[in-house]
């Protein structure tokens, strides 16, 4: 009854016998990728550091007749995360490597501490998450699927934000050149870009950021943590097994236009 359940209510299957480790997955972005996978067929592999709101994600999907485990770590400990993920599926197909930290400090007043972080949540822990992964898969023999999150802010400068707008594209050329070196194993390596995404996880930020945006958005709408989850979705599906090495800008355009003028409706021809 519960398989019946599973199939009729749950289970759409573009990710049938795939296992995706989604790094920052009880919340937000990661959240939603996570219970978006698991509709689609594949075994999640919860990770965040918030044990009780991982194992929480975790059951509701189990709950739904989902495969879901949670996995409470912080990524200075990947190598515990992949045999975990190992030990209870038997493989990884999937990573995405969705946790960051988004730190937002004036330059001028940018210490090493938050900068050494910034270094260590963001690139390193991402490098190295990568780096098992591919370990993992070429042990397998079966190719695989990565997707990183950059960020907007690695194509344009973003007041407060030069050390996450330098991780966030050092993680794009880092993943471009992975993606050369183990392409030969059938594993792709691309990133994703989010612009500003409204998510249940950054209630703090006031609604102004949001109007902010609105008015350089061509679509006139703010991404919400859907359509992230759908654009790792796509890079991980079959459809995109000839993409590699690229990046997904996914902000409603902003960052591909010269987005002031989104709200600007006067002409510039010389008459």
């Amino acid at each position: 009854e519960k398989e019946k359940g599973r199939k009729e209510n749950h289970f759409m299957g573009r990710l049938e016998n795939k296992v995706a480790i989604v790094t920052g997955g009880a919340k937000g972005i990661g959240y939603v990728t996570c219970n978006t996978f698991s509709r689609e067929g594949a075994s999640v592999v919860i990770v965040d550091m918030d044990k009780e709101a991982a194992e929480k994600a975790a059951q509701e999907i189990n709950d739904k007749g989902g495969k879901a485990l949670a996995v409470a770590a912080n990524l200075t400990v990947a190598e515990a995360i992949f045999a975990k993920a190992v030990e209870k599926f038997g493989k990884v197909d999937i990573l995405i490597n969705n946790a960051g930290w988004g730190c937002k400090t004036p330059f001028l007043e940018m210490t090493e501490e938050p900068f050494d972080r910034s270094i260590n949540l963001n690139m390193k822990a991402t490098y190295f998450m990568i780096q098992l992964a591919c370990k993992q898969m070429i042990k397998q023999g079966t190719g695989g699927r990565i997707v990183s999150t950059s960020s907007t802010a690695a194509f344009q400068g973003e007041k407060n934000g030069s050390i996450y707008s330098g991780t966030k594209a050092a993680i794009i050329a880092f993943s471009r050149a992975v993606a050369l070196e183990v392409g030969q194993y059938g594993i792709n390596v691309n990133c994703v870009a989010p612009g500003f995404t409204r998510t249940n996880n950054n209630g703090h930020i006031p609604g102004s950021i949001d109007e902010n945006f609105l008015q350089i958005t061509p679509t006139k709408r703010i991404n919400e943590a859907q359509d992230i989850a759908n654009g790792y979705l796509f890079l991980v599906s079959d459809e995109a097994r000839q993409i590699t090495a690229q990046v997904l800008p996914i902000d409603g355009g902003y960052s591909g236009t010269r987005a002031m003028q989104a709200s600007q409706d006067t002409s510039m021809q010389v008459k």
